[in-house]
This record gives C-alpha cells, sequence and structure tokens, in this order.
C-alpha cells in the first residue's frame, strides 16, 4: 500500500460512523478504543441501530449455518 491510499483510508474512515457501545452514542471517525466501538456505518442513522444490525447479521449467520450443517456428507 502506498502512502496515497494510506491517506485515502485515513480520510475514509474519519467520514464513517461508529457506535460506542459505553455511551450509546454515535462517533464520526475512530474515536474510541476498538473494544468500544461498533463499525464503520455509512452513516449517523446506521450507527445508531448497531445492536439491531448486528442482532440480524448474527441471526442470519446461525440460519446458514443450520442449513450447511443439514447439507448431506459426499455431496
Amino acid at each position: 500500500m502506498n502512502d496515497n491510499q494510506q491517506g485515502d483510508m485515513k480520510h475514509n474512515d474519519s467520514r464513517q460512523w461508529y457506535f460506542n457501545t459505553v455511551t450509546g452514542q454515535p462517533e464520526q471517525g475512530m474515536i474510541s478504543p476498538i473494544d468500544q466501538r461498533m463499525g464503520p456505518y455509512a452513516s449517523r442513522e446506521d450507527a445508531l441501530h448497531a445492536w439491531q444490525i448486528a442482532g440480524k447479521r448474527n441471526q442470519k449467520w446461525e440460519d446458514d449455518d443450520k442449513q450447511w450443517n443439514r447439507w448431506p456428507e459426499g455431496k
């Protein structure tokens, strides 16, 4: 990765939104420590719904795992 690409990544990170799991507030950019934030999200509104988004993703992964585990062996 060259310097321009790294600069672009830093610039993009500052425009993205994160959800602080301690304060319950959205934050623009990587302000809080990694163990206290969820994201990135494209908008403040998405960050506000971080727990719901995570719950839906987790449920989909669990459903996908159940389907995968039902797949017949040898096929």
